[in-house]
């Protein structure tokens, strides 16, 4: 898909919307993602949610922290 017909099928997308509280939150996040320049985000976290995020990294880099999705949804597949 080309840039053109992206932009017509999110347009599209967007029109075929009728629900108000979806169309904010869409535009909210779509108005959030176009203004934070990259590397912006990290300076606009506080200490503790850097510090969450660095463990976190930090974690998911141990394969045996780490399921498969398809082990994660074996394991909830009663409450899919």
């Amino acid at each position: 898909m080309n840039t053109i017909e992206l932009k017509r099928n999110f347009h599209n997308l967007i029109d075929s919307i009728e629900n108000e509280s979806l169309l904010m939150n869409f535009y909210e996040l779509m108005k959030n993602k176009t203004s934070t320049k990259d590397g912006k985000l990290w300076g606009r976290l506080s200490v503790k949610e850097q510090e969450t995020l660095l463990r976190t990294v930090e974690e998911i880099e141990k394969p045996n922290h780490v399921i498969s999705h398809s082990e994660m949804k074996k394991k909830h597949e009663k409450w899919l």
